[in-house]
């Protein structure tokens, strides 16, 4: 065990309160969620900042040493890497994504280079009993949400689900188009990320648009999610969200519907299903509109309600939408009052 003095602290860590000053250990649990220590080799121009726990985007600078969390991603326009079977000090692995995620790389999109790399430190350790000296290695299980009770249980306020045909097709800014409108109703909203890669700026931009409540997968201890977490996940956040006085929820489901951080397996639950009472599809081009309404209508039994996303930003797109996928492409940019209105109507609120 030995001291380290951390210049950044990555916000996929945020479920572990740390001071800049922290103990780790050469003995590493290579597994997803536990916390390391390393610092940054060499400088970049792009893709070279880190979300800190305050939501702050900081920049990465040769030689800083940082916190972060083991994980994997799998994203069609970033980085894709692994959690390696085994990580020692001295080990180069990679900064996968803005908030922290450490794995090895095994993709890069050209677009955006390739990611840092980082040299392992340590494992970063807690002490969880004051009178004893001996720690134990951090995970961001730590302190994750812990729900009462079943789901099944929770009471039925309306979920409106957003899901995409990719990565960057629009869902998040529909979301807090469609939260602003409905705060701006005077509703008590919650808004919630239930898949993806740890970040917190989804979820701080649905409460800069006014959402009341928010909560992510990172809050259920969940680094990237998976088909062997989302579902669990999922449960965990709504089941938080329900708990409060929020009259809607606006749930993002992060990455597309055929992706594979799990979006199917959250599509799965019936019991998620019975609370969701309306289900926006965000699309890029006509052929992902159809495709992702057809998907999820063979696949699931779910029904869309409206398109929005990049497919709707022109009218040709929007009718396309209405006439070939038969329901309402509603454009979350120039139409977004439109959007929230037809949403609360469709929910009863």
């Amino acid at each position: 065990m030995k001291r380290v003095l951390v210049d950044k602290i990555g916000s996929a860590s945020k479920n572990v309160p740390l001071r800049n000053e922290i103990r780790v250990s050469e003995e590493i649990i290579a597994k997803e969620g536990y916390l390391v220590a390393g610092r940054i080799i060499g400088q970049k121009t792009s893709y070279n900042t880190l979300e800190g726990c305050d939501g702050r985007m900081i920049a990465l600078h040769d030689g800083d040493i940082i916190v972060g969390v083991l994980g994997h991603r799998n994203a069609l326009h970033g980085y894709s890497g692994m959690v390696p079977d085994s990580v020692k000090v001295g080990d180069v692995l990679n900064v996968l994504n803005l908030g922290g995620v450490i794995g090895k790389c095994t993709s890069a999109n050209p677009a955006i280079g390739q990611p840092f790399q980082i040299e392992i430190l340590g494992s970063v350790l807690v002490f969880p009993e004051l009178s004893q000296r001996k720690g134990i290695q951090a995970h961001i299980g730590m302190n994750s949400l812990s729900p009462a009770g079943e789901l099944e249980d929770a009471k039925s306020t309306p979920i409106i689900l957003i899901a995409g045909t990719c990565m960057n097709s629009g869902k998040t800014f529909a979301a807090c188009e469609i939260i602003r409108h409905l705060h701006t109703k005077g509703l008590v909203v919650g808004g919630c990320k239930l898949s993806g890669v740890s970040l917190q700026r989804d979820t701080l931009n649905m409460m800069d648009h006014g959402a009341n409540y928010t909560a992510s997968f990172n809050d259920a201890g969940i680094v990237t999610t998976s088909e062997e977490t989302s579902r669990q996940g999922a449960r965990k956040i709504l089941q938080h969200l329900l708990a409060t006085d929020a009259q809607v929820i606006i749930a993002e489901l992060g990455d597309g519907v055929m992706g594979t951080y799990g979006v199917q397996d959250i599509f799965r639950d019936k019991a998620i299903l019975a609370r969701t009472k309306a289900v926006v599809l965000c699309a890029n081009d006509p052929v992902g509109a159809w495709g992702g309404k057809e998907f999820l209508k063979d696949q699931f039994g779910v029904e869309i309600d409206v398109v929005s996303g990049p497919v709707t930003d022109h009218e040709t797109g929007a009718a396309f939408v209405k006439q070939t996928v038969g329901v309402p492409g509603l454009n979350a940019r120039t139409q977004s009052k439109e959007l929230a209105d037809f949403l609360a109507k469709k929910v009863g609120i």
